[in-house]
């Protein structure tokens, strides 16, 4: 018998994504679409002067495996810099390949693992976390 689609987790993290909020900064803003799934991510941005993730405001439509890779991502985001979300991101692709045993030190990633043997899904759980990567390169142009 196959292991059910969506756990009891990835529903409580997809249920607890943050709404959408206005900031009172945007220093970036990008938007993605997976053309795997169709699943769709805004990220809005504040850097503090560091450069690091002051706050976010994400709008997103996909699955639940999407949209709880985005309350993972909004839970842990503040105080990162762009070379980490970039880690995160190499290091979330490895582990969803399975070239990897874990996703790295982004808490709360290891939730998702019911989607490592589901490909189609891979695209929607990357995506928050590049459109966030692409937010804070907008920031610096």
């Amino acid at each position: 018998m196959n292991a059910p689609l969506y756990t009891i987790a990835i529903l409580r993290l997809a249920a607890e994504l943050p709404a959408p909020v206005v900031l009172e900064r945007v220093d970036g803003a990008a938007e993605r679409r997976s053309p795997t799934c169709g699943s769709k991510v805004r990220t809005e941005v504040a850097l503090d002067d560091a450069g690091r993730v002051a706050a976010l405001s994400q709008t997103v439509q996909a699955c639940a495996f999407g949209q709880a890779s985005a309350s993972v991502l909004a839970a842990g985001a503040v105080g990162r810099t762009r070379d980490e979300v970039a880690q995160a991101i190499e290091n979330l692709r490895d582990w969803l390949a399975a070239k990897r045993d874990d996703p790295g030190v982004w808490p709360g990633l290891d939730a998702l693992a019911p989607a490592r043997s589901r490909t189609g899904r891979h695209g929607a759980i990357i995506l928050p976390f590049e459109t966030l990567l692409g937010a804070m390169k907008a920031a610096r142009a």
